[in-house]
C-alpha cells in the first residue's frame, strides 16, 4: 500500500509544540565575580538580556563541581517571551561551547532548561535511566513538577533542586509563563 508522508522539516515547529520559558542554571565561583560577568556577557550575546536574574544562592549540596571552584553560587537567568521546547537540545549544545569560552579549564557550569505550567526540565549531555534522548548527544529530564500548588522532586532530582532553595524564583518564572500564555 502506497501512502504519502508529509514533508519533514526539522527546523519547523509543530503548532501543538509546547511553548516554554527559557532558563539557564549557572554555577559560578563565589570568589571570582568576573567569571559570572563573563558568562553573563556570553549569554547576552546569543540570547539577549535576561528577563530575570535570581539572587545568588550558595551551592552547598555536593562537591561534584569542585573542579570549577570549592565555593560556588547558583544563579538562574530567565528569558523574555515564549520559546519552542524542541529548541532545548540546541540550547544545551550552545551552552557547552560557551562554557569552553570562559577559560582553559571549565570555570562555569551552564545548564539550560524550560519552565511551563507543570514542570522544570533541564538538559544534559549525560544519559541516565530517567533522562530522555533529544538529539545529537543531548538528553533532558523533568527535574521538578508542579503538584498541588508546590514544586515536587523525584528520586533522581539533584539535592539542590530538591531542597526547595530555588522554588521561589522558579515559581516567579512559572507565573511569567502563565501571563505570556494568556496573551497567546
Amino acid at each position: 500500500m502506497d501512502f504519502l508522508l508529509p514533508e519533514y522539516d526539522e527546523l519547523s515547529h509543530h503548532p501543538r509544540e509546547p511553548r516554554v520559558k527559557k532558563i539557564v542554571a549557572l554555577l559560578v565561583p563565589r570568589d571570582e565575580p568576573q567569571i559570572f560577568e563573563e558568562a553573563k556577557k556570553l549569554l547576552e550575546k546569543v540570547w539577549g538580556a535576561p528577563e530575570r536574574i535570581s539572587p545568588r544562592i550558595h551551592f552547598v549540596w555536593t562537591n561534584y563541581y569542585e573542579d570549577i571552584s570549592p565555593k560556588l553560587d547558583r544563579v538562574f537567568f530567565s528569558y523574555p517571551s515564549l520559546h519552542h521546547f524542541s529548541d532545548l537540545a540546541s540550547w544545551k549544545r550552545l551552552t557547552v561551547e560557551l562554557e569552553k569560552k570562559t577559560g582553559g579549564s571549565r570555570r562555569v557550569n551552564l545548564d539550560p532548561g524550560t519552565i511551563d505550567g507543570a514542570r522544570l526540565v533541564l538538559a544534559s549531555t549525560k544519559g541516565q535511566a530517567h533522562r530522555v534522548y533529544l538529539s545529537r548527544g543531548i538528553f533532558c529530564e523533568v527535574t521538578l513538577c508542579r503538584r498541588k500548588g508546590h514544586w515536587e522532586s523525584f528520586f533522581y532530582t539533584f539535592p539542590d533542586f530538591k531542597s526547595g532553595a530555588y522554588d521561589e524564583f522558579l515559581e516567579t518564572v512559572r507565573q511569567d509563563w502563565k501571563k505570556e500564555m494568556q496573551k497567546q
